[in-house]
């Protein structure tokens, strides 16, 4: 690139990050190692155009928008996330971050600012209002049903499995676990109607309508994924008792339905704080009195942490939003639910995104067939990031047991 000159960064970075446990190699060949004993991981910046994102969008979004593009590779994932999270950098003054910007921008020499990724979205309209709730569901899911089933594996359960400390050897007995947990705690009887909120590919329909005899509603904002489970429940037999719907859950109400129970398994992390009262009211209202509610969900530990990342937000999961347990439980009593049973399987989602981030490595080239490069980078790096979560205190999964008197 015309006057790029990598030598002013590398000198700033070794004069102000004197403990770097990690090397940084640049296109040019030249590079900065790390100051670490075991070397730590490495950061590869490819070209030019990894500085430039840097740049446009200063910390976690501009080095997403590198990574994702492929200017800036890692040699191991799982390093670069236990360094990151571990390491303090120094404080830098005014002047130290001027000076590493000055001489980034020499580095970058003149190059054309680079577009954004094609695997980002930047939501916009009212958020969490319907519209803009169905396109965040859609930008995460519908990739492809091929896709996902590449590290879900044949359950096609996009939730934390259940473990039980080692009894269950593999995913799929784990998953079985989970989806019998949830028909057990609501203790499901041959007959009943039951709604699944935020079914995904039907493996909780299908469950308690094979194993239980339940008549199930599942409700998706996903197409691809809703005529994945029809199908599934065509080739199980059990079509005449699993109805899946496009839908949203705010329009359940107006259906005027009655249901003897509700599992909501992954949805309560996205409806966020200026829904929740509104989510658990809804829920209420669909129940028959004595009705009973499994609420699973992601919630976040630590009252000063934010809701989620910029990569996250543009990548992963637009406008996901765990809450705090205890304003979680907050919403369901003012409701009207009596919480009955709490409990909590953070380690069980740390071993489920490990054999997930596995699997898709070990059908890497077909998931990059199926998705693109960008977004095998985007899934490589979020399943890693999300089981780093659950094991440093980030977050946690409970579910809470609840009936309407």
């Amino acid at each position: 690139m015309p006057f790029a000159n990598t030598a002013p960064l590398r000198r700033e970075v070794e004069s102000r990050l004197p403990e770097r446990p990690f090397t940084i190699e640049f296109w040019d060949g030249s590079s900065v190692p790390s100051t670490a004993a075991d070397g730590g991981p490495v950061f590869k910046v490819r070209s030019p155009r990894a500085i430039a994102h840097a740049l446009r969008a200063p910390g976690q979004l501009g080095l997403g928008r590198a990574y994702v593009s492929g200017e800036l590779e890692v040699d191991d994932i799982d390093k670069v996330i236990r360094v990151l999270d571990g390491w303090q950098a120094p404080s830098l003054d005014k002047t130290d971050q001027r000076a590493l910007m000055l001489a980034a921008v020499r580095a970058m020499g003149i190059v054309k600012p680079p577009p954004r990724p094609t695997a980002e979205l930047r939501p916009s309209g009212k958020r969490h209002s319907k519209e803009r709730d169905a396109r965040a569901v859609r930008h995460h899911y519908d990739v492809s049903n091929e896709f996902f089933e590449l590290f879900l594996g044949p359950t096609m359960v996009y939730s934390c499995a259940i473990w039980r400390d080692g009894e269950m050897k593999t995913l799929e007995e784990a998953q079985e676990e989970k989806l019998d947990t949830v028909a057990r705690k609501l203790q499901i009887k041959e007959g009943e109607r039951v709604l699944d909120v935020g079914c995904g590919w039907g493996g909780f329909p299908l469950w308690a309508a094979t194993k239980y005899g339940a008549d199930v509603v599942g409700i998706t904002l996903s197409p691809p994924q809703a005529e994945k489970a029809r199908q599934r429940a065509e080739e199980a037999g059990v079509a005449d008792r699993v109805d899946i719907r496009v839908m949203d859950y705010r329009d359940l109400p107006s259906l005027g339905e009655k249901f003897d129970a509700i599992a909501s398994i992954g949805m309560v992390e996205h409806v966020g704080s200026a829904n929740i009262d509104l989510y658990a009211e809804t829920l209420a209202s669909l129940l028959d009195s004595g009705g009973r509610l499994l609420n699973h969900g992601i919630t976040r530990l630590r009252h000063t942490d934010p809701e989620a990342g910029d990569f996250s937000e543009r990548y992963v999961f637009p406008d996901a939003a765990p809450l705090h347990l205890s304003r979680n439980l907050l919403a369901l009593e003012r409701a009207g639910f009596v919480v009955h049973h709490v409990e909590d399987f953070g380690p069980d989602y740390a071993q489920t995104l490990k054999h997930w981030a596995q699997n898709l490595d070990a059908n890497r080239a077909e998931g990059e067939r199926l998705a693109g490069a960008e977004r095998m980078r985007v899934w490589r790096l979020y399943l890693r990031m999300a089981r780093n979560g659950f094991e440093n205190g980030f977050l946690n999964i409970y579910q809470a047991r609840c009936s309407k008197p």
